[in-house]
């Protein structure tokens, strides 16, 4: 919740002062903090014991470590700080490990088979 009321807030931040130079800071955060990390906490509250909790806590780990240095040095890169682009492709790297993550975590709990718990539970009386 810290990652996208921190991205509302630069958001309304930008509005107030007709500013917009952040934006694409706003929009990576709120993207990489709030809703990739949605989709994947509800992956792992769906998938429940079949999901290797230490993909999970891999997957946290790197998604929201990655975005915690990403987005620091994105907006040093937006405000004019160009020596830092070329290691921005670190805190990238750390992020797309997260998504990559959470793939085998998807490839893990669909080789392991058996039927999604919350389909079982939402699915009509016959």
């Amino acid at each position: 919740m810290l990652c996208v009321l921190t991205g509302m807030s630069l958001g309304m931040w930008m509005g107030a002062h007709q500013d917009f130079t952040m934006a694409p800071a706003h929009a990576h955060l709120n993207l990489l903090g709030f809703v990739a990390p949605s989709i994947m906490g509800t992956f792992y509250a769906l998938a429940g014991d079949r999901a290797p909790m230490r993909l999970a806590w891999t997957n946290f780990v790197l998604s929201f470590g990655g975005v915690a240095i990403l987005i620091p040095m994105l907006m040093k890169l937006l405000a004019g700080d160009n020596a830092i682009g070329p290691m921005m492709a670190v805190p990238e790297l750390i992020v797309v490990a997260g998504m990559a993550t959470l793939l085998l975590s998807i490839i893990t709990v669909a080789r392991a088979g058996g039927g999604s718990t919350a389909r079982a539970a939402t699915a009509p009386a016959e």
